[in-house]
C-alpha cells in the first residue's frame, strides 16, 4: 500500500484516503466470485487497519467455523494495533516515541524493527523506520500553510532531517531505545506487511487452503477455490480511481507505494521522504512488490520507491522476492527480477 509515513491524526489520515485513495489492491470483495464452490463457503470481513482499508475473506466447508475464525483473526489485529499504532495513545510505538525509550517490548515490535533495520542497511537509508519526524514537520507546515504548494522551507526540512537515522536505534528484547533527542519511529511502511503475515499464518494453522488476507497489505493463501490465481486489480498511478494492470496472486504477497496516495493539502509533497534529502521521492510514480511474504514485500516496494529502479535487484535478492512492478516518472512501466 502506498504508505511510509501516516499522521498521528486519525480523521485527518481518513480523510485523505477518501480522496486519493488508500488502498493499492482492491478488496477481493470485487471479484466475481460466487457465494460457494461446492462445499466451500465464503466468509468475509471488510474494516480498517493501520489506518487503511483492509479486509479478509476466507472459503472453508463450515461457514460457522469461518466466522468463529474471523472474529479471532479480528481480535488479534486489534492486538498488533495496541503495538504499532501511531494514533492509539497507549500503543507501543506511541509510548516509545514519547518517552525515547520502550522497556520489555513485545516480541512483534523487536522483529519488526530488527527487519527494518535491517532493510534499512541493505538500502543505504532509503527505507528508514526513523523518518516520522520529517512527516511531523511536513503536517505541521501544510497545516499552517494550507494553501502552500512547494514543500516547507529548507531550514524546517533540515532540522527535521537531523532526526532521521536508523543508526540510532537500539533494539533489544530489553529495550528499545532512540538516541538522539526529538526521534520518532514509525513502521507503517512494514508494519501492515507484519499483521498481514501474522493473520495468514494463523489461517494456514487453522486449516484455510483459500484465502485473500488483505491487511493494509495483500496476501493470497493458495488459490481461488474454483481454481486458478487470485486476480488483484491495482490502481491506475497516473489516474487514481481508475483500474491498471491485473496482477495474478497465489500463495504469495504484494505491496505497492505510490506518493498518490496520500498529498499534503494541495501540495506536490506527499508522504514516501526521501531521508537523505528530506523531500518527496519522485523518481518513481510507484512500485509494486510480489513476494512470499506480505511484510518483504511492504518494506521492498517502499524502499525500492525511494532508492530507485538501479536498486530493486539488491533489494530483490535478498528478500527472494519474486518481482518488482514499476511505473517511472515518465509514465513508461517496467518488470524487475532479482
Amino acid at each position: 500500500m502506498s504508505k511510509m509515513m501516516h499522521s498521528t491524526s486519525r480523521p485527518s489520515r481518513r480523510r485523505l484516503l477518501k480522496i486519493f485513495g488508500a488502498a493499492v489492491a482492491l478488496p477481493s470483495g470485487i471479484l466475481a466470485l460466487r457465494q460457494a464452490f461446492g462445499s466451500l463457503h465464503r466468509a468475509q470481513w471488510h474494516g480498517e487497519t493501520l489506518g487503511a482499508l483492509a479486509g479478509m475473506t476466507l472459503w472453508h466447508q463450515d461457514y460457522a467455523f469461518a466466522q468463529q475464525t474471523l472474529l479471532r483473526m479480528r481480535s488479534e489485529v486489534e492486538r498488533l494495533e495496541s503495538v504499532f499504532s501511531l494514533y492509539e495513545p497507549e500503543s507501543e510505538i506511541t509510548r516509545l516515541n514519547q518517552m525515547g525509550r520502550l522497556e520489555n517490548p513485545s516480541r512483534d515490535l523487536v522483529l519488526v524493527l530488527e527487519d527494518a533495520q535491517r532493510i534499512a542497511t541493505l538500502s543505504a537509508g532509503a527505507f528508514d523506520p526513523t523518518v516520522q519526524p520529517l512527516w511531523d514537520a511536513y503536517s505541521a507546515f501544510y497545516k499552517a500553510h494550507p494553501a502552500a504548494i512547494d514543500a516547507p522551507d529548507s531550514q524546517l526540512v533540515d532540522a527535521a532531517r537531523k532526526r532521521v537515522d536508523y543508526r540510532s536505534l537500539d533494539v533489544s528484547a530489553q529495550q528499545i531505545r532512540l538516541a538522539q533527542a526529538g526521534m520518532s519511529v514509525t513502521l507503517n511502511g512494514i508494519a501492515q506487511g507484519y499483521i498481514t503475515d501474522r493473520i495468514a499464518d494463523l489461517l494456514r494453522n487453522e486449516g484455510f487452503d483459500h484465502a485473500m488476507v488483505e491487511l493494509g497489505e495483500t496476501r493470497a493463501i493458495g488459490e481461488r477455490p474454483e481454481g486458478g490465481a487470485f486476480q488483484v486489480q491495482l490502481m491506475n498511478p497516473q489516474a487514481p480511481g481508475e483500474i491498471g494492470r491485473t496482477v495474478e496472486l497465489a500463495n504469495s504477497a504484494l505491496a505497492v507505494s505510490g506518493g498518490y496516495g496520500l498529498r499534503f493539502a494541495g501540495s506536490h509533497s506527499h508522504h514516501i521522504f526521501n531521508p537523505a534529502t528530506g523531500l518527496s521521492a519522485n523518481a518513481l510514480i510507484d512500485v509494486a512488490v510480489e513476494a512470499p511474504r506480505a511484510q518483504a514485500a511492504d518494506a521492498l516496494s517502499t524502499a525500492i520507491y525511494v532508492a530507485g529502479e538501479q536498486a530493486a535487484p539488491k533489494l530483490l535478492q535478498a528478500y527472494a522476492a519474486r518481482r518488482a512492478m514499476i511505473t517511472r516518472a515518465d509514465g513508461s512501466q517496467a518488470e524487475i527480477y532479482a
